[in-house]
């Protein structure tokens, strides 16, 4: 049985707020049927972040496609540049700020996949007033709703 090919495309995903900027998982196990990993996009304005967390199964590779950014992993800073990359080792506390004065634009990628799309993501910070606001959603049966 081979694997359905399928694009997917920036907007058709809807973006998460929960967390600071726009968060898009576009390839997934719920878009796609990624069964390793899933990938996504995030645009932060300047002064945005995303809120600090980590991920107690996965690795996060970040790449900077625009702007400037300031990638804090477990007390580390590293300022990313167009072009530069960064992992994020399994279990490390990790924040993403825009430093910059122009919009960022990051991509990354998470593997592999927690055993339960709810145990990939641990918050340890939250963005004010966005509590309430879903998390974005990288698991379940292929075609559930995101």
């Amino acid at each position: 049985m081979s694997a359905e090919v399928k694009k997917v495309a920036v907007t058709d995903v809807t973006p998460n707020l929960r967390r600071g900027g726009d968060v898009r998982v576009l390839l997934s196990p719920l878009t796609v049927g990624a069964t390793s990993g899933f990938m996504g996009t995030v645009t932060l304005e300047p002064g945005e972040y995303v809120c600090e967390h980590y991920h107690p199964y996965s690795e996060e590779f970040v790449h900077l496609v625009r702007g400037i950014v300031s990638l804090t992993i477990d007390g580390t800073t590293l300022e990313l540049h167009p072009g530069d990359s960064a992992m994020v080792p399994i279990g490390l506390r990790h924040r993403l700020v825009n430093t910059g004065c122009v919009q960022a634009q990051a991509v990354f990628h998470l593997g592999p996949l927690a055993p339960k799309p709810e145990l990939g993501h641990v918050d340890t910070e939250f963005l004010p007033g966005h509590e309430d606001v879903p998390a974005p959603q990288v698991g379940g049966p292929v075609g559930a709703d995101a």
